[in-house]
Order: C-alpha cells, then structure tokens, then sequence
C-alpha cells in the first residue's frame, strides 16, 4: 500500500465541531495542484462557532496552501466549501472577506512607520469628507480592551512594539469586519514565552466571542494550550483528526511524521491481526512423545545390565 493511499485511508470523518455546535466553515473534498505538483487532495475541515482548530503538519504538508485557498489567494481546484450551511465559492480575498473570514499572515502584514490606529483603520479610514482622528481613536480603544490588549498608546509606532503587541494589533485590525472565522498563520512563530503567553490568552478571548479560529502551528505546546481538535495534514492529504481532550502529543507527532506509516508498523499490525502461527502452538504428534520414551526405558536397561557385568 502506497504511503498516499495509506495516508487518505488512515483519515478518520471530520467530527462534529466543538463550541455552540453552530458550524461556520465546512471544507469537502478540497483539491488545489500547481502543474502536476498536487499541494491539496480531497481536503476535509469542519470548524464550529467557538472553536479553535490547529491545522498542524510538516513542512510541504499543504497548511500554507490550505490557508490561502480560504483566503481567497488561491482559488480551490475542486470540493465545496460551505459557510454557515450555505455552498460559497472563494474567488479572490474581497471574497472571502465579504464571506467573514479574515485571515492573519505569518508576516501580519503591518506598516511599521505608522501607530496602532493608522495601521487598523488603513484602507477603510472613518472619512466624512474628511478623516475622523477621534471616532478611529475611539473605536481603536475599545477594541483593544475587548481583547485585553497591552497596548501603552494607540498613538505609538508599530515599530516600537513587541511582537505579541504586534499580534494584537493584527488581530484587532481583522476585527474591524466582524468576521466570522479567524485563520491564524503561526501566531506564535518567533515570539518569547511572555509573548506568547499573550497570544494565546488572545486567541481564548476570540473563542468566548464566538468566533471559529483555525490556527496554523508547529508548536505541540501552544496547540494543546488552546484547541479544541486537530487536524493533521501530510504530503496533501488528511491523515488524521483528535479531540485535544484524549489525545497525547506522540500520537500527533506520529501522525504528522508518518511513524505509524512504515515497514515494521505495519508488520505489527498483520501479526496483531493474525495472532500466534499455528505451528507454535499445536501439539506435537503422539509418535514424537512416545519415542522418547522408549528411547530412555533403553537406556535404563542398557545401564542396568553394564552395573551386574
């Protein structure tokens, strides 16, 4: 069996999602390929209102790929995608904004030489004939609160923050949409444990909002921190979805590596499913046992007579 077909038949069905039990976003049968370089192979997602799905997988496992394709970067090949119950098609990312979702790069997209509000509001400035500083410094404000954002001032450069304040800002900026579905591409890549600390406190106040997160990771840590399920990706292809709840790290990592697809697993398996050989176990015929026997009433007999000579 091939690792791809092992891989596809290995993909348990999306559970049902987690959270209000509301579904907001359904993936089936996601197909994307560049030439003939396949990135995505019937791709299965569910994500509910309220919960937070990791998408996790090694490098070229298709995340990337995945996460343009629902920000309208990349437009899906073949399946349906599904937002609240209702078939939608992605076309580009105007699309997929209008649709709720807002998507939070790896590289956040900020313009460092401008302040917290200019960055928010930027490209959709509050302009009745001309800018309204003080409604977009209002607004800024109460939006940060509503995430417990650290933020000194919202005049401030983005230069001058951390790179969780910087998280923070990029997340807020999706807010201004109301979106319902957040994606966050490696939220924690390259941040110190304070920092990290305060996105994914963040990302547990964008849960109690109700919003759907699907969060791209690579640390086993901050997934089990903050998901509620997992969904693994190999070479393109589901290979496996857990509860966070019951599941232990070895086993995802199992499955993100292919571990559990290899030679001697799987001769494991067809010796557990065979159970012991037959001849191991079988008794030995009735001719084998009494030969013994008269072999040693010889022996006795033969030692016998050598002691009265």
């Amino acid at each position: 069996m091939s690792s791809a077909t092992s891989a596809a038949a290995a993909a348990p069905a999306p559970s049902p999602p987690a959270g209000n039990g509301e579904k907001v976003l359904s993936l089936r049968g996601i197909t994307k390929s560049f030439g003939s370089v396949s990135a995505l192979t019937d791709i299965n997602l569910d994500v509910g209102a309220g919960e937070v799905v990791a998408v996790v997988g090694d490098n070229g496992a298709g995340k990337s790929t995945l996460v343009k394709v629902l920000a309208g970067v990349h437009r899906a090949d073949d399946g349906e995608i599904t937002m609240n119950t209702k078939r939608v098609d992605i076309v580009d990312p105007s699309a997929a904004i209008d649709l709720g979702i807002a998507t939070v790069f790896q590289d956040l997209a900020l313009c460092e030489n401008l302040n917290v509000v200019e960055n928010l509001f930027l490209g959709r400035e509050i302009r009745p004939g001309r800018l309204n500083e003080v409604d977009m410094e209002v607004q800024s404000w109460q939006l940060l609160r509503q995430l417990s954002a650290r933020i000194p001032t919202v005049r401030i450069p983005v230069a001058s923050l951390s790179g969780g304040q910087r998280q923070t800002v990029a997340i807020a900026r999706c807010l201004l949409g109301e979106p319902k579905l957040i994606i966050l591409d490696e939220p924690t890549a390259a941040l110190g444990v304070a920092q990290t600390a305060e996105v994914l406190d963040l990302i547990e106040r964008l849960r109690e909002r109700g919003l759907g997160v699907v969060m791209v990771s690579h640390n086993m840590e901050d997934v089990r921190a903050v998901a509620d399920r997992v969904v693994v990706l190999r070479l393109g292809r589901n290979n496996g979805e857990f509860e966070v709840a019951s599941v232990s790290s070895e086993r995802i990592v199992a499955a993100i590596t292919g571990a559990s697809d290899n030679a001697v697993s799987r001769r494991s398996s067809r010796r557990s499913q065979s159970g012991p050989a037959a001849g191991n176990t079988a008794e030995p015929p009735p001719g084998n046992t009494a030969e013994p026997a008269r072999s040693a009433t010889s022996a006795t007999a033969g030692t016998e007579e050598n002691t009265a000579s």
